[in-house]
């Protein structure tokens, strides 16, 4: 007997279409957890309850496939699914924030009522001690030392910039392009001491701060603290997320007791494919690591607040059955020994409310990709010990890869809406900054783990990507001048929300000084000199130009852009690492290709956060669309349309100095010379055979691909298991309701997630049946995006259309719902 076929003489009967319809009785029955013998018994029973005078094959499909899901009552509800723990619901409501000093200032300057201030902050629940800790005043004395640094230079470098000008900084836009020049200095200053005193900190191999540095004074360990590790998706490809979650769980069961750990994907997926894909993937996944227990899903209908509100809503749900809660992102991987061993640091320093890790960025291997993740390897170390050498206990969350203590998280960081309409007002997007200035408000420390490894993240793939996910970021970071003067914020929380919002402002302020600067220098070309001013002079006053002051001032900013690089990569040959970067030369190489690439990519990096902020300022809306996280090129098409507009910008500009200042246009060719280049720019470094080609000469290596970890090296393996394993019933990938459909073990299952119903489920018959007829006549490419989901959250209308669907012709079946058994 041939697989998937009943033999005709088994049932008594000599039909011809006999064998096609005991093939789908089959394929059917392989779909249920059932014994292969079993199967085939209940098949033979099936044919054989056929009517001897059926020689319809339409008519014996339908009585042959009634009667199967009849006599095993399929599809239904799988009621051993346990999705989620137990629930305990716990209130997390957000606290009203204190307008902002500005308008209070005003209402009172103008008689106004006084503006609502906003709650007073909860008390703090943070320990003893927590409020007065002995780092506090240490923190205090190296900022003040920051502060200098970064000003002094600054008001030099003024003064020198104000010497080179024509009129000494005399006029209007003279004075504009010397307060621009000057807080750029003054940022680009804070980036170079931040590397500089991270360098001295890994130079010298002891950190009496380092939070990860045992003390006689930390608590034990206790062996009930139980950690949520939270996987928050939207969209995602499901093959890479189940991938990574399956190398951690491995990883941990390996290094740390796994019976302390539930994992969780958190989705808050629109698009009915999507999930349909993603309750497969974590059944699958489940399945194959026998976790029934431990690995749960849940999928909000209504995702308010984005990220940080399924994150929230998780936390009202099941927060009160874990300590501690580890969020990563859809492409975080940790190590079991890193994740333990910040469970044991938190444990031991109780007064600790976030830790955050640093997560290195691997596993892409584009162009851009690479040059990302070998610059974060070899620049980003000394930057992450500054930043904890500057801030201690009052460091960032970056909302992901850090784990959190959740009682205080959720008594002290919900996030309230802000006033207004988007994108300043409504909704907070960037949340990470928010929920550490609430953090640390309420009197819980947060920390950098700069020195612990094991944990890793992606980079986009190419420009576009990047640049889609900054425009994001951009709102978010933008939405924080709302936030500055919040009641009861920290001053360093204050100065790292401008930090932030410098991070993009920054881009127009170089953008407006270089159009100042482009302005000024056309003046000065129309504008005939003064030899003789107004009043008496017995000599001619003659233009000056002193050439070494300007360059003098180029080659300090130079210095403080680039000097950071070398001690890098000085401190990499210090430690003996220069074999995990391919040898001292291809080090040496890859610097330089980096260093090059950057310089072209950043005055288009530019022009694009300038205009991220100009209209995010203007008020027009982002989007929250779906992360690129795959190694895909960038069409031509789509690089010009995004670039072109760029690119006559800067032949317009480049023109109009070439033919009004030629010696300024020299002097600023290194900016619009990229910006038109820019279309090929992004096509080139979007490309995974040159990113592969350049991998295979030894340059932009980076440790990990040196010496690989395992949980890297298990998650690329489970990644291509998952992206090879065979499809049930033949059905495509991305087409999860044809899946959710046709299959009966993901149709159960679908049923068995569905909980309370929904509002589809409550439809009138008319509309289920008309929404039925439509799902089995076209299949799930004739339906909206809004019927798939409406099919998907009706168990009365998703059963309909099961049993309908295995009574279509084979023709029908395969050509409209993807199946396929033979």
């Amino acid at each position: 007997m041939s697989q998937g076929t009943i033999p005709q003489a088994a049932t008594g009967q000599d039909k011809p279409w006999l064998d096609a319809l005991g093939a789908r009785v089959l394929a059917y029955l392989r779909r249920l957890p059932l014994p292969e013998g079993k199967r085939l018994e209940t098949a033979l029973k099936t044919l054989e309850s056929l009517p001897a005078e059926v020689n319809e094959p339409g008519a014996a499909t339908r009585l042959a496939m009634t009667e199967l899901q009849t006599r095993l009552d399929v599809p239904r509800a799988d009621t051993h699914l346990h999705p989620t723990p137990p629930l305990i619901r716990t209130p997390m409501a957000p606290e009203r924030m204190g307008l902002r000093v500005w308008r209070k200032a005003l209402g009172k300057a103008v008689g106004a009522p006084a503006p609502d201030q906003g709650q007073p902050p909860k008390d703090s629940t943070a320990p003893d001690g927590a409020s007065n800790p002995t780092w506090s005043a240490v923190a205090g004395r190296r900022r003040l030392v920051l502060a200098g640094l970064i000003f002094v230079p600054t008001a030099f470098a003024v003064l020198r910039m104000a010497s080179v000008l024509p009129h000494e900084g005399g006029t209007v836009l003279e004075k504009i392009l010397l307060l621009v020049f000057a807080m750029l200095f003054a940022w680009i200053s804070i980036g170079f001491w931040t590397a500089m005193v991270g360098f001295f900190t890994l130079i010298k191999r002891f950190d009496r701060f380092a939070i990860t540095r045992p003390r006689p004074t930390d608590a034990p360990v206790r062996s009930d603290a139980r950690t949520a590790i939270v996987f928050p998706v939207y969209g995602e490809d499901m093959d890479r997320v189940t991938a990574g979650m399956e190398a951690v769980y491995r990883s941990l069961t390996r290094d740390a007791a796994i019976e302390q750990y539930d994992f969780f994907f958190l989705s808050d997926t629109r698009d009915p494919e999507a999930w349909a894909e993603e309750e497969a993937a974590w059944a699958g996944l489940r399945d194959r690591l026998d976790a029934r227990e431990r690995i749960f899903y849940r999928r909000r209908r209504v995702n308010t607040k984005m990220k940080s509100g399924n994150i929230a809503d998780f936390c009202r749900r099941f927060g009160a059955n874990y300590v501690y809660m580890l969020v990563m992102d859809a492409d975080s991987v940790m190590s079991g020994a890193t994740i333990a061993r910040m469970v044991t640091v938190m444990e031991a320093r109780r007064e600790v409310g976030i830790l955050q890790s640093v997560p290195a960025i691997v596993g892409r291997e584009t162009f851009l990709a690479r040059l990302q993740q070998f610059a974060s390897h070899l620049y980003g170390p000394m930057f992450s010990a500054g930043l904890s050498y500057w801030l201690l206990g009052d460091a960032q969350f970056w909302g992901h890869n850090a784990l959190i203590r959740i009682r205080p998280f959720m008594r002290h960081c919900a996030l309230p809406r802000l006033s207004g309409k988007p994108p300043l007002g409504g909704e907070i997007s960037s949340h990470d900054f928010v929920e550490t200035a609430l953090m640390r408000r309420a009197g819980w420390s947060v920390w950098l783990a700069y020195d612990l490894p094991g944990s890793y993240e992606e980079a986009p793939p190419n420009l576009l990507a990047e640049l889609a996910r900054d425009r994001r970021w951009c709102k978010g970071n933008m939405q924080h001048l709302r936030l500055v003067f919040t009641r009861g914020f920290i001053p360093v929380h204050r100065a790292l929300f401008l930090n932030g919002i410098m991070a993009y402002g920054s881009a127009l302020l170089w953008f407006l000084f270089l159009a100042v600067s482009t302005v000024e220098a056309i003046i000065e070309s129309l504008t005939p000199p003064t030899y003789f001013p107004p009043t008496r002079t017995l000599f001619p006053e003659w233009p000056v130009w002193e050439p070494w002051w300007a360059l003098s001032l180029l080659a300090t900013t130079g210095v403080l852009l680039f000097l950071p690089k070398i001690f890098a990569a000085f401190l990499v040959l210090v430690k003996g690492r220069r074999r995990l970067f391919g040898g001292f030369w291809r080090l040496a190489v890859s610097m330089v290709i980096e260093v090059f690439v950057s310089s072209l990519l950043a005055p288009v990096r530019m022009l694009f956060h300038s205009k991220f902020v100009s209209i995010t300022l203007l008020g027009r809306e982002t989007g929250w669309g779906r992360q690129v996280r795959d190694d895909r090129s960038t069409p031509w098409s789509e690089a010009v349309r995004f670039h072109l507009g760029g690119t006559v910008l800067a032949a317009l500009w480049a023109g109009t100095l070439y033919l009004y200042n030629r010696e300024f246009f020299w002097w600023v060719s290194p900016i619009f010379g990229p910006l038109l280049l820019a279309i090929p720019l992004s096509v080139i470094t979007s490309l995974p055979s040159l990113g592969r080609w350049l991998k295979r000469l030894g340059l932009l290596l980076i440790p990990e691909e040196m010496d690989t970890p395992r949980e890297l090296s298990e998650m690329e393996a489970f990644h291509e298991q998952n992206a090879q394993a065979p499809r049930p019933l033949g059905i495509a990938r991305e087409h999860g309701v044809a899946l959710a459909v046709v299959d009966p073990t993901a149709c159960g299952r679908r049923l068995g997630l569905l909980g309370r119903p929904s509002r589809a489920a409550r439809a009138d018959a008319a509309a289920r049946q008309t929404l039925v007829d439509k799902a089995v006549d076209l299949g799930p490419q004739g339906l909206t995006r809004a019927e798939k989901s409406a099919l998907l959250e009706d168990p009365a209308a998703l059963v309909a259309t099961h049993r309908a669907v295995w009574l279509l012709p084979e023709a029908a079946l395969r050509q409209r719902w993807f199946a396929a058994w033979r």
